[in-house]
């Protein structure tokens, strides 16, 4: 399964380095929705299930007087906890589709560019049971798709990336990686067992990355690691071959370009009453 890519050091220490980062548009959404909804109380308990390194476990460190991050992985859960100074956050290795909690304990359940990994309908009954009453649950994700802008380059740019794009695809073959991505997680909307809920599509948020940030985000796909393990000599020469095509239309600009990178991002929120 390709979700045993997370449990290796090597990858992991990959996906810390080069994934987009956390987007403060989506986290000022997620909090001002969980605001909204409990009228302003103070917030005791946020749980991120599927934290990874942590990434978007830190960021809700101020809002809640506890925080804990939960992934099936090992060396994520290290890695956050190396990563890691907040005092009032913690991290436990456990399943999402188990959670280690009472029944109504918490405020918060969150998974960010996680919960198409788990056995959906079994997560999304766990977070509900271990919601408070007014307690809040976001799983959010980007789309898998980039556009690049630069100058008047921006079309032959996006033409080497929609080919990134088309080889990783021949790796998810049934869209088993990338099904609930696809659809922006409309399927884990209607799994969510909850009346008061939202579904927010087509978020545009924009990074700025250089040519050997672009190239680290393609490594920290999971699609690249499945082609790694699968032709290491044809996945690492892919690479090389993007990197040049890159600079090749950059020219001299190619070590100090800031390309804009567009993503879309999509957001399933609800509450428990």
């Amino acid at each position: 399964m390709a979700v045993q890519l997370f449990k290796k050091t090597a990858f992991s220490s990959v996906y810390q380095k080069y994934m987009i980062p956390v987007s403060n548009e989506i986290m000022n959404l997620v909090l001002s929705y969980v605001k909204d909804k409990t009228n302003g109380q103070p917030l005791e308990m946020a749980v991120d299930v599927g934290c990874g390194a942590g990434r978007y476990t830190l960021p809700l460190a101020p809002h809640f007087k506890k925080v804990l991050g939960i992934d099936l992985s090992e060396s994520q859960i290290n890695l956050a906890k190396q990563n890691t100074l907040a005092n009032n956050v913690s991290y436990m290795v456990a399943p999402a589709e188990k959670l280690p909690l009472e029944d109504a304990s918490v405020d918060l359940v969150t998974a960010a560019v996680a919960a198409h990994w788990f056995t959906v309908d079994k997560f999304a009954h766990e977070a509900v049971r271990v919601l408070k009453s007014k307690g809040c649950f976001a799983a959010h994700a980007f789309y898998p798709a980039t556009e690049l802008e630069y100058k008047d380059l921006s079309h032959d740019l996006n033409v080497v990336m929609s080919e990134v794009w088309d080889t990783f695809f021949q790796y998810d073959v049934n869209r088993k990686i990338l099904g609930h991505p696809f659809c922006q997680y409309k399927t884990i909307y209607e799994a969510i067992p909850l009346q008061d809920k939202e579904w927010i599509t087509d978020i545009p948020i924009k990074y700025e990355m250089s040519i050997p940030e672009i190239i680290g985000f393609i490594q920290s796909m999971v699609m690249f690691q499945i082609f790694l393990e699968k032709d290491m000599k044809g996945a690492e020469q892919f690479l090389i071959q993007i990197d040049r095509r890159f600079r090749e239309i950059l020219g001299e600009e190619a070590d100090s370009a800031r390309l804009t990178a567009h993503f879309k991002h999509y957001c399933v929120l609800a509450c428990k009453h």
